[in-house]
Protein backbone atom coordinates (compact mmCIF):
# COMPACT_ATOMS: atom_id res chain seq x y z
CA UNK A 1 0.00 0.00 0.00
CA UNK A 2 3.25 2.71 0.79
CA UNK A 3 4.42 1.83 -2.23
CA UNK A 4 1.29 2.47 -3.97
CA UNK A 5 0.66 5.47 -2.81
CA UNK A 6 3.94 6.68 -3.19
CA UNK A 7 3.04 6.25 -6.78
CA UNK A 8 0.14 8.24 -6.11
CA UNK A 9 1.80 11.11 -4.66
CA UNK A 10 4.81 11.01 -7.61
CA UNK A 11 1.97 11.15 -10.44
CA UNK A 12 0.54 13.52 -8.81
CA UNK A 13 3.46 15.44 -8.55
CA UNK A 14 4.17 15.12 -12.04
CA UNK A 15 0.59 16.41 -13.02
CA UNK A 16 1.14 19.38 -11.36
CA UNK A 17 4.20 20.42 -12.87
CA UNK A 18 2.65 19.50 -16.05
CA UNK A 19 -0.27 21.79 -15.19
CA UNK A 20 1.90 24.51 -14.43
CA UNK A 21 3.64 24.50 -17.60
CA UNK A 22 0.57 24.65 -19.70
CA UNK A 23 -0.70 27.68 -17.12
CA UNK A 24 2.59 29.35 -18.80
CA UNK A 25 1.88 28.81 -22.22
CA UNK A 26 -1.86 29.66 -21.30
CA UNK A 27 -0.31 32.84 -19.89
CA UNK A 28 1.44 33.23 -23.08
CA UNK A 29 -1.26 32.81 -25.22
CA UNK A 30 -3.21 35.27 -23.60
CA UNK A 31 -0.43 37.52 -24.50
CA UNK A 32 -0.35 36.72 -27.94
CA UNK A 33 -3.81 36.82 -28.24
CA UNK A 34 -3.81 40.68 -26.68
CA UNK A 35 -1.17 41.47 -29.79
CA UNK A 36 -2.33 39.61 -32.54
CA UNK A 37 0.71 37.55 -32.81
CA UNK A 38 -0.91 34.38 -35.11
CA UNK A 39 2.37 32.33 -35.71
CA UNK A 40 3.08 32.58 -31.64
CA UNK A 41 -0.90 31.31 -31.22
CA UNK A 42 0.06 28.78 -33.81
CA UNK A 43 2.97 27.89 -31.76
CA UNK A 44 1.34 27.91 -28.25
CA UNK A 45 -1.31 25.97 -29.15
CA UNK A 46 0.50 23.10 -30.73
CA UNK A 47 2.88 23.19 -27.52
CA UNK A 48 -0.11 22.80 -25.17
CA UNK A 49 -1.52 19.59 -27.42
CA UNK A 50 1.59 18.17 -26.43
CA UNK A 51 1.91 18.74 -22.92
CA UNK A 52 -2.17 18.11 -23.08
CA UNK A 53 -1.19 14.65 -24.19
CA UNK A 54 1.73 14.23 -21.39
CA UNK A 55 -0.91 15.17 -19.00
CA UNK A 56 -3.22 13.08 -20.59
CA UNK A 57 -0.71 9.67 -20.19
CA UNK A 58 -0.31 10.70 -16.67
CA UNK A 59 -4.21 11.29 -15.91
CA UNK A 60 -4.37 7.64 -17.16
CA UNK A 61 -1.43 6.29 -14.85
CA UNK A 62 -3.48 7.80 -11.72
CA UNK A 63 -6.82 5.71 -13.04
CA UNK A 64 -4.63 2.58 -12.69
CA UNK A 65 -2.98 3.32 -9.38
CA UNK A 66 -6.06 4.56 -8.12
CA UNK A 67 -7.44 1.18 -9.25
CA UNK A 68 -4.69 -0.57 -7.06
CA UNK A 69 -5.50 1.11 -4.59
CA UNK A 70 -9.12 0.56 -4.27
CA UNK A 71 -8.82 -2.79 -4.79
CA UNK A 72 -6.30 -3.18 -1.97
CA UNK A 73 -8.53 -0.86 0.30
CA UNK A 74 -12.14 -2.93 -1.01
CA UNK A 75 -13.47 0.15 -2.21
CA UNK A 76 -15.05 0.86 -5.52
CA UNK A 77 -12.21 2.09 -8.07
CA UNK A 78 -15.24 4.61 -9.61
CA UNK A 79 -16.11 6.25 -6.60
CA UNK A 80 -12.59 6.43 -5.16
CA UNK A 81 -11.22 9.71 -4.79
CA UNK A 82 -8.00 11.41 -3.59
CA UNK A 83 -9.77 13.16 -0.80
CA UNK A 84 -11.59 9.97 0.74
CA UNK A 85 -7.39 8.61 0.55
CA UNK A 86 -6.72 11.26 2.57
CA UNK A 87 -9.56 10.74 4.95
CA UNK A 88 -8.63 7.07 4.87
CA UNK A 89 -4.70 7.50 6.27
CA UNK A 90 -5.68 8.92 9.58
CA UNK A 91 -3.41 6.61 11.16
CA UNK A 92 -0.17 7.84 9.06
CA UNK A 93 -0.11 11.37 8.98
CA UNK A 94 3.18 12.22 7.28
CA UNK A 95 1.44 10.24 3.77
CA UNK A 96 -1.64 12.24 4.92
CA UNK A 97 0.34 15.63 4.92
CA UNK A 98 1.93 14.39 1.89
CA UNK A 99 -0.83 13.92 -0.21
CA UNK A 100 -2.91 16.44 1.19
CA UNK A 101 0.15 19.10 0.09
CA UNK A 102 0.25 17.96 -3.36
CA UNK A 103 -3.50 17.35 -3.64
CA UNK A 104 -3.79 21.50 -2.92
CA UNK A 105 -0.90 22.38 -4.66
CA UNK A 106 -2.39 20.30 -8.22
CA UNK A 107 -6.10 22.28 -7.46
CA UNK A 108 -4.64 25.78 -6.93
CA UNK A 109 -3.11 24.81 -10.20
CA UNK A 110 -5.86 23.79 -11.98
CA UNK A 111 -8.08 26.93 -9.89
CA UNK A 112 -5.62 29.38 -11.75
CA UNK A 113 -5.23 27.59 -15.09
CA UNK A 114 -9.17 27.48 -14.97
CA UNK A 115 -9.27 31.52 -14.67
CA UNK A 116 -6.73 32.08 -17.18
CA UNK A 117 -8.67 29.92 -19.87
CA UNK A 118 -11.83 31.95 -19.10
CA UNK A 119 -9.58 34.75 -20.24
CA UNK A 120 -9.01 33.07 -23.50
CA UNK A 121 -11.53 31.75 -24.61
CA UNK A 122 -13.08 35.81 -24.12
CA UNK A 123 -10.38 37.06 -25.96
CA UNK A 124 -10.88 34.33 -28.69
CA UNK A 125 -14.57 35.30 -28.69
CA UNK A 126 -13.95 38.78 -29.46
CA UNK A 127 -10.67 38.32 -31.63
CA UNK A 128 -13.41 36.25 -34.06
CA UNK A 129 -15.81 38.76 -33.58
CA UNK A 130 -13.52 40.82 -34.81
CA UNK A 131 -12.52 39.49 -37.64
CA UNK A 132 -16.58 38.95 -38.65
CA UNK A 133 -16.87 42.49 -38.38
CA UNK A 134 -14.26 43.11 -40.92
CA UNK A 135 -15.32 40.39 -43.38
CA UNK A 136 -18.64 42.49 -43.30
CA UNK A 137 -17.10 45.93 -43.29
CA UNK A 138 -15.01 44.24 -46.72
CA UNK A 139 -17.94 42.61 -48.62
CA UNK A 140 -20.05 45.96 -48.48
CA UNK A 141 -17.43 47.93 -49.24
CA UNK A 142 -17.26 45.34 -52.79
CA UNK A 143 -21.03 44.92 -52.72
CA UNK A 144 -23.01 48.20 -54.67
CA UNK A 145 -26.38 49.57 -53.55
CA UNK A 146 -29.31 48.09 -54.56
CA UNK A 147 -31.10 49.40 -57.32
CA UNK A 148 -35.13 50.73 -56.95
CA UNK A 149 -36.27 48.52 -59.77
CA UNK A 150 -39.69 46.43 -59.28
CA UNK A 151 -41.18 43.37 -61.27
CA UNK A 152 -44.59 43.20 -62.06
CA UNK A 153 -46.06 42.02 -59.12
CA UNK A 154 -44.46 45.18 -57.24
CA UNK A 155 -41.68 43.38 -55.53
CA UNK A 156 -37.86 45.03 -55.49
CA UNK A 157 -35.92 42.63 -57.93
CA UNK A 158 -32.54 43.95 -55.69
CA UNK A 159 -30.71 44.08 -58.72
CA UNK A 160 -27.39 45.30 -58.06
CA UNK A 161 -25.71 48.25 -59.91
CA UNK A 162 -22.10 47.76 -60.97
CA UNK A 163 -20.00 45.87 -58.59
CA UNK A 164 -16.63 46.47 -60.10
CA UNK A 165 -14.29 48.93 -58.06
CA UNK A 166 -13.30 51.67 -60.82
CA UNK A 167 -15.38 51.18 -64.56
CA UNK A 168 -13.77 53.18 -66.90
CA UNK A 169 -14.21 53.89 -70.58
CA UNK A 170 -11.81 55.36 -72.72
Amino acid sequence: MASLMDDLTKVLESETVKYKELLDLSESLREALIESDVPAVERLTANQEEVSNEIQSLEHRRARIMNDIAVVLNKDPKSLKVSDLETSLASQPALQAQLSSVRSDLRDTMDSLKQVNRVNQTLLRQSMELLEFDLNLFRSMRQAPETANYNKSAVNTGDLLGSRGFDAKQ
